[in-house]
């Protein structure tokens, strides 16, 4: 089969893959975008019935198409959000090919080229772009042996309360995604424990602000760091109902069982951390913290936005976090389901490159790689706090099509420099 040749590829055709699309065909750089799915597979696919974007339809977008069929305040349906990057596809020509995988990638001995093996032959190309995004392969801590009766699923298998057996439900993670399932159960009647760690936690909306815009006006989405120690704490947030501000303790109170964090599985149980109420405590001190700062905004620039002292108001400690449990035995406590939050790990086993640490992570410097000719994009952290946002993947494929297009002018001059 004969080998197809294009200057650069870029692998992942989701909010990565496309911003990078857009600013490469912007600098006129011939370049494929290859899809293993369809446009946006993850939202489609991989995500709960219910979900919806976790930042407002004005902030959760790319600059050059809104969500005209929503009002601005709005949290777009995941199925909204999965068209919305078709439509965007389409409006910017995206040369985008569906359906097919990549296998494996190598370079080509002794070229600055790289062979891309996939489902329907193979390409060469100088540059390629890994747009795959963080969430590559769901972590499911190994605790709890298969067990009759106990069904375990992580989070990006879980569509809706109807699919889960009979029993109480035990949610592990209290970031977004598992605060919102486990919220959801409880609305469906479900007995649910939810495990809750170290944690951030944000007002959904304050001063008839949304959380996006206090982080944008604070210059926070650009924070090219996180603070020491918070870079992996998960981000309890939601969009769901209109958009709420988590509140665990609100939780608890229509009915929720909090626990601390899951730490081990011994004699047939689960073994959970002390201290939940400390836990709660930092988590609400960083909360505190961010209305603080909010308020200090609106004085310092004369801001005319109502005070909002209730926000301040914290309900008490319930009964499952001054007495908690320590202890779950999941068939004896009538658990039938855990249901793993526990995030995502990277899996770019398919680029055979020395591009990785010893722990399979990037090694690049905003997105560009130590392997020449080699990017990154999509990734948490990758230039700034929103590089894994919709909009900041936009910005972040600005600036790495510029490195693509500088380093293209370098070989334009040798082969000028040849052809004298």
């Amino acid at each position: 089969m004969a080998v197809e040749r294009v200057e650069t590829v870029v692998v992942g055709g989701g909010q990565a893959g496309l911003a990078m699309s857009e600013h490469l065909s912007a600098r006129e750089i011939p370049h494929l975008v290859l899809e293993r799915g369809r446009i946006a597979e993850r939202w489609r696919s991989e995500r709960w019935d219910s979900l919806v974007a976790n930042g407002p339809a004005w902030h959760d977008r790319f600059p050059g198409l809104g969500f005209d069929d929503l009002d601005p305040d709005a949290f777009a349906p995941k199925e909204r959000v999965a068209a919305y990057f078709a439509e965007y596809a389409a409006q910017i020509k995206a040369p985008i090919r569906c359906g097919v995988s990549v296998t494996e990638v190598r370079r080509i001995e002794g070229t600055p080229e790289f062979r891309v093996e996939t489902s329907d032959g193979t390409i060469d190309c100088r540059y390629l772009v890994a747009a795959t995004g963080p969430f590559q392969r769901p972590i499911i801590p190994p605790l709890i042996p298969e067990t009759p009766g106990l069904l375990q699923m992580h989070s990006n298998s879980y569509r809706n309360p109807d699919q889960l057996p009979e029993g109480a439900v035990l949610v592990v993670g209290a970031g977004a995604s598992g605060s919102q399932i486990a919220d959801e159960l409880l609305r469906a009647g479900r007995k649910v424990y939810l495990s809750v760690g170290p944690h951030s936690r944000y007002p959904r909306r304050y001063r008839e602000r949304d959380y996006c815009w206090w982080l944008g006006v604070l210059g926070r989405w650009d924070h090219d760091a996180p603070e020491p120690g918070l870079k992996h704490i998960p981000i309890a947030v939601s969009g769901a109902h209109g958009g709420r501000t988590v509140d665990f303790r609100e939780l608890a109170s229509r009915g929720m069982i909090l626990v601390g964090r899951t730490e081990a599985y011994e004699d047939g149980a689960l073994h959970f951390a002390p201290g939940l109420s400390e836990v709660l405590a930092r988590g609400d001190a960083g909360y505190l913290s961010e209305l603080d700062q909010a308020d200090a905004y609106v004085e310092q620039n004369g801001l005319d936005l109502p005070e909002e002292p209730e926000a301040r108001v914290l309900l008490p400690d319930p009964d499952c976090v001054t007495d908690p449990i320590l202890k779950l035995d999941p068939v004896r406590d009538g658990v039938g389901t855990v249901l793993w939050a526990t995030g995502y790990g990277y899996d770019f086993s398919w680029l055979k490159l020395d591009a990785f640490d010893e722990a399979g992570n990037p090694k690049h410097l905003r997105g560009i790689s130590t392997e020449p000719g080699l990017y990154f994009i999509g990734l948490p952290w990758l230039s700034r706090r929103g590089s894994s946002f919709i909009y900041g993947a936009w910005h972040d494929a600005m600036y790495l099509a510029d490195q693509i297009a500088t380093r293209r002018g370098y070989f334009a001059y040798d082969a000028q420099v040849r052809g004298r």
